[in-house]
């Protein structure tokens, strides 16, 4: 049981991968037809058009003869912690339930949560959130669509995580284009550095390069792209495709879907060295 969202009225319907979809050995396997019911009462029979494990995103589509009402997309990124929002769902099968809370944290990350593989952004609430919750929208205060209820601590109150819905419509557009999620991969480890993190680096090391902002690469996966191109542990990234960059999320965004084409790095490395670099990256591996 989980629950979901028409975004579209010819019957597409966002929700979760793990209420929809199989994991064997973290292969895909889709169950094939589901039983969807509206929130009128009528039911139709959906089938998984598209899915993504490591983002817990999904597509279904049910076939209406007549046109769906659709919820409509909002702006995650103009979200601000304190924000009121609502969780809408059917938690415990108890459906056209909803919860109000605030936004706690607009960029949690998967790692503060312990949870592995690639990195993720997650918007934090206290919204009430149970088993049945997962896929239904967290709703703002204009009634539009601003992240998909995904998961909870279950051993805490108050600490709901949703997917924001800006990251939410690049995968359906990925969907759209290519019928699945594709993501480069560098083998970086990658850290962003602000005013402090910086300063503490300089009294550990006084070769540690001069820079206000940046990206700090503490590990290279040796054979990756990125260890092929010459990067280093230590290295600073600076500009990335030939634009400024000042966070792992502007690498990302700049990256896109853009798989075996060269792209410029420009680094900072001890002593203020000024190294350019040209990485290619590969498709990322989706059991990582």
């Amino acid at each position: 049981m989980c629950s979901g969202t028409i975004i579209d009225a010819d019957g597409t319907i966002l929700t979760c991968a793990h209420g929809v979809v199989d994991s064997q050995g973290r292969q895909l396997t889709t169950k094939g037809k589901i039983d969807v019911t509206l929130q009128d009462g009528r039911t139709f029979e959906g089938t998984v058009v598209n899915s993504d494990l490591h983002s817990d995103i999904a597509i279904v589509k049910i076939k209406s003869k007549t046109p769906l009402p659709t919820a409509k997309l909002g702006s995650s990124s103009k979200l601000r912690p304190g924000d009121w929002v609502i969780a809408m769902g059917t938690p415990l099968s108890l459906q056209n339930t909803v919860t109000a809370g605030i936004v706690s944290c607009v960029d949690r990350k998967s790692s503060d949560l312990g949870l592995g593989g690639m990195r993720r952004e997650y918007l934090q609430t206290d919204c009430a959130i149970n088993a049945g919750n997962s896929g239904g929208p967290l709703v703002n205060i204009d009634g539009e669509i601003v992240g998909v209820n995904i998961m909870k601590v279950a051993a805490a109150d108050g600490l709901s995580f949703s997917i924001p819905i800006d990251s939410v419509s690049k995968i359906i557009e990925h969907f759209k284009k290519s019928g699945r999620v594709i993501r480069p991969w560098l083998g970086l480890k990658m850290l962003d550095l602000n005013e402090l993190i910086i300063s503490q680096l300089k009294e550990r090391d006084a070769k540690f390069p001069d820079v206000e902002k940046g990206i700090l690469v503490p590990m290279v996966t040796p054979g990756s792209p990125a260890d092929r191109a010459g990067f280093h542990p230590g290295d600073v990234v600076i500009e990335f495709d030939g634009k400024p960059v000042q966070s792992i999320k502007e690498i990302v965004e700049i990256m896109d879907d853009r798989i075996g084409k060269p792209l410029n790095v420009v680094v900072k490395r001890a002593n203020n060295e000024v190294v350019k670099l040209t990485v290619i990256p590969d498709e990322a591996n989706p059991d990582m």
